[in-house]
């Protein structure tokens, strides 16, 4: 049963502003229980419920093998995505496709990234994450297989775009499995990992792929990457574990001790008091108490699905249907555009690299175009530093001055630094490539960019998941069909766009436009609390709607 009727919430138009959560109890009065160690004065959002295989309530080492399997999956499937980028001009020779029929290849499997997360979250979230996370890389291995042996621009066509279709669950689906498990204080670390692990594929699989494909062939490339998938899908088959959960919070419960032997105390997200600012999560509160379980065996763990996901009513015509409905919600629409927006200069640097410094002065042959991905493996280190162990630690220094209250627009100040670094570095690379600029000046503006884009990852995502938890499911597939439209965009036209306007103008052009779309950060720094607050009523019933059919996890 949800927290409000329809009666209520046309007598209480003041309905809890959605990610506004009182993070920090300064004056230590909150009932709710609290953080263990230096942290106790942070608040757990949200409320894990008694049971011991609550994905909340797992052990660390439980939790860091969770996370080890998202990481392999992102890596496996992110290498498999990006390996060809080193060695567009080999492939280009021997297949005869044009450099423009590769990159415009390339741009389909991003548009099906995208789309196909309307086929694979709601399945995930309905019948679970793992079969999902294993039937993708398992198709992403046998494409791999495929791809050399495609001679026609509808071959590779068909190709890209059945990857992108396999391999969507990338990008919307690991980003709830790191929501599953951690609470709201720890989330910025942990998809700050997941930002260092999906840029960082992409960048250090050019690097690899230089060398197979001097080595060995630039078929290889793709074998190798098929390799990969396999070693990806055994250990996933034998280590992860469902993460899918449903929900609820236990009103009037929140002070009982958690019975998990090795769990770390439970707390809830909704306070008794009118006097602190309660969390959106409460929504979704359920007013029984859950009974305790019984902890699941290993061999339980390994079963494709769960007898009690199988028996679930079926809601995927309506979870397929609500990211569409969510591009109405501003904050939604400003995440997706923020992350595509920082995304389409990753699709322009690897667009070019082969290009830039496969061509006239540089003359890089494959494996040295490779190696300079070092530079933006560099940059997505730092980057995911900055916006998740760092970012989280800025967010609650933020949030303490805010009397304990967290707003989720409170982590985009984080993007100041893009502002500048983001023209910066378009600019080092294109212009300073036009003029024959020293070959580690090119090699540093990747670094830049790469920087920049694992930035605009984990902070759009974050902003999206802290603004609407209890929907992140389905509103991070809104996100994602917003990105990779963007980024379906900019592959498509990259190659003509400096064919025909050449280096230093395209490259200006792209400087100030990113630097435009950075400082869109402003708008919802200002206005994004209001945004939010006006969404609440509609917010609170497709909550309602997903808790009722046991889709809040």
């Amino acid at each position: 049963m949800g927290l409000f009727t329809q009666d209520e919430k046309d007598q209480h138009p003041a309905l809890p502003v959605p990610g506004t959560v009182h993070l920090v109890d300064l004056e230590g009065t909150m009932t709710a229980k609290h953080a263990k160690g230096a942290r106790r004065d942070i608040v757990l959002v949200p409320a894990p419920s008694l049971d011991p295989d609550d994905p909340l309530n797992w052990s660390p080492a439980r939790k860091a093998l969770s996370t080890t399997c998202m990481g392999v999956y992102t890596l496996m499937v992110g290498i498999a995505s990006a390996a060809i980028y080193s060695v567009l001009e080999p492939i280009a020779e021997d297949t005869g496709l044009t450099l423009g029929d590769l990159n415009a290849g390339t741009g389909y499997m991003f548009l099906a990234f995208g789309w196909g997360c309307l086929c694979w979250q709601p399945l995930a979230l309905q019948y679970g994450k793992r079969p999902v996370y294993l039937l993708s890389i398992l198709a992403t291995l046998a494409i791999q297989v495929w791809a050399p042996y495609t001679k026609s621009n509808g071959q590779w066509v068909a190709n890209k775009v059945l990857q992108g279709f396999f391999g969507a669950p990338i990008e919307s689906l690991c980003e709830i499995s790191v929501t599953d498990i951690y609470f709201q204080h720890e989330r910025g670390t942990y998809i700050g990992l997941y930002a260092l692990l999906l840029a960082g594929s992409n960048y250090f699989a050019p690097i690899i792929a230089g060398f197979i494909a001097e080595g060995q062939g630039w078929q290889w490339v793709l074998y190798w990457c098929a390799i990969f998938c396999a070693m990806g899908f055994v250990f996933l088959f034998f280590f992860m574990e469902e993460t899918n959960y449903s929900r609820s919070v236990i009103i009037g419960h929140e002070n009982e001790p958690d019975i998990a032997t090795s769990a770390p105390e439970p707390t809830a997200d909704v306070e008794k008091t009118q006097k602190t600012v309660q969390s959106s999560e409460a929504v979704s509160a359920s007013p029984s108490r859950e009974a305790p379980r019984k902890q699941k065996s290993y061999l339980d763990k390994l079963k494709l699905w769960r007898t009690a996901d199988l028996h679930k009513s079926n809601h995927l015509s309506g979870m397929a249907a609500r990211p569409l409905i969510f591009l109405t919600f501003p904050v939604i629409a400003y995440a997706g555009f923020s992350y595509g927006s920082n995304l389409v200069w990753f699709n322009v640097l690897n667009g070019t690299a082969s290009l830039i410094l496969g061509g006239a002065p540089y003359d890089f042959p494959a494996w040295a175009v490779g190696l300079s991905y070092v530079s933006p493996l560099v940059g997505v280190v730092i980057g995911s530093m900055y916006t998740g162990y760092l970012g989280d630690r800025i967010v609650l220094a933020i949030a303490r001055r805010n009397k304990g209250v967290l707003e989720p627009e409170h982590r985009l100040w984080l993007f100041a630094p893009s502002l500048l670094l983001i023209p910066f570095g378009l600019i080092l690379w294109g212009v300073g490539a036009a003029h024959a600029v020293q070959w580690f000046g090119c090699v540093f503006a990747m670094g830049v960019i790469a920087f920049t884009n694992t930035v605009g990852i984990q902070l759009s995502v974050s902003y999206c998941i802290d603004s609407y938890k209890d929907l992140c499911g389905e509103a991070m597939v809104t996100v994602i069909l917003v990105r990779n439209t963007m980024s379906f965009a900019i592959g498509y036209g990259i190659t003509p766009w400096v064919n025909h306007m050449g280096l230093q103008n395209a490259f200006i052009t792209a400087a100030f436009a990113g630097m435009a779309q950075c400082a869109t950060f402003f708008i919802f720094v200002k206005y994004g609390k209001g945004m939010r607050r006006s969404s609440a009523p509609r917010y609170a019933k497709y909550v309602e709607k997903m808790a009722s059919s046991g889709l809040v996890h």
